[in-house]
């Protein structure tokens, strides 16, 4: 059986309430009596419960985060980082996973919120329904709540975002500089991110005087098959295209290989510059989104909101995309 601070009262005949003080760091306690209940929970081998000891203290010294599922390697990464970052101040965190369906999640809000979580961080799109985003208003009043690429324009709130919308109106301008002028665009979902990268999609074609060719821009499953599919469909139906870009690097390795089985060599650029892009053949162009700067951005805001520091807090911090060149980028020698 687990030892309780039930036990320790009994074992050094002091009250549970003197117990929990030495465990709060109570200064109501004598030096000598403090010694002893540490040395009874030493032998006794007792560990803290974290959370019982959170209900009296300021700090749980454990941060919420919430993303939609790990099986995607941005979201994997991005938990990742922020518990590495989050470690070095002495802080766990508690991971709550909603899942697919981003319309009825504020239960895992208040779960998170109700198990006192010190502060808050969320990782891309995970709530989109009213009620949602209005729980998590509530949320901002009671802790530090962030937002990681995603921005809910909320009082309370604070978002790290990257300029996807500028980075892929970039990158058009420069496939329009090496003369591709019917690009072809497989994404998955229109979360905060996906809308944005299809802003600047269609703000670049416009800059650059491209005609938007509806036929070219596909809403594809996140998958190998379902760029395959979609590149295959456009062959097959002789819909001519120069360049390919994707949402995610994942479409972009299944896009390059269903091109170069149909003998069609043209600049490929993925999204999130994540190991696939390096470990295609040929290696992947990837639009890397600064993932290592959102996190550490983050972790270092929700510090400072912690810390009550004087140091005002940014209510948005915005990094620029940028594009890693690979072996993809280039077409193919005639």
């Amino acid at each position: 059986m687990n030892v309780t601070i039930y036990d320790i009262a009994k074992k050094c005949h002091v009250s549970i309430a003197t117990v929990s003080r030495v465990l709060n760091g109570n200064s109501r306690v004598s030096e000598k009596t403090r010694r002893m209940v540490l040395d009874t929970m030493k032998d006794m081998g007792y560990t803290p419960n974290p959370f019982a000891r959170g209900l009296g203290l300021d700090s749980m010294k454990i941060v919420g985060v919430l993303c939609t599922s790990l099986t995607d390697a941005f979201f994997a990464s991005a938990v990742s980082l922020i518990e590495d970052g989050m470690r070095q101040h002495h802080f766990d965190i508690m991971l709550s996973c909603t899942g697919p369906d981003t319309g009825h999640n504020s239960p895992y809000i208040t779960s998170l919120v109700n198990k006192h979580v010190d502060g808050l961080i969320t990782v891309g799109t995970v709530f989109s329904s009213e009620q949602d985003i209005a729980v998590l208003a509530t949320a901002a009043k009671k802790i530090p709540v962030l937002t990681i690429n995603c921005d809910y324009h909320l009082p309370g709130l604070y978002s790290i975002v990257c300029n996807e919308a500028e980075g892929m109106r970039w990158l058009i301008h420069t496939l329009s500089g090496q003369h591709c002028r019917s690009i072809a665009y497989l994404y998955n979902v229109r979360t905060y991110s996906g809308r944005h990268k299809l802003q600047g999609l269609r703000q670049g074609l416009k800059d650059m005087g491209i005609k938007e060719d509806p036929a070219l821009i596909q809403q594809v499953p996140l998958s190998l098959e379902g760029a395959e599919k979609a590149i295959a469909h456009l062959i097959s139906r002789s819909i001519p295209f120069d360049a390919i870009v994707t949402s995610e690097d994942i479409l972009a390795v299944g896009a390059q290989r269903a091109a170069l089985e149909n003998g069609r060599y043209v600049p490929v650029v993925g999204w999130n510059n994540s190991i696939l892009a390096a470990c295609a053949t040929p290696t992947l162009s990837s639009i890397d989104n600064r993932l290592d700067s959102l996190c550490a951005s983050a972790v270092q805001s929700m510090i400072q909101l912690l810390s009550r520091q004087d140091q005002p807090v940014p209510v948005r911090t915005e990094f620029s995309a940028i594009l890693v060149e690979r072996e993809s980028f280039q077409t193919k020698k005639e």
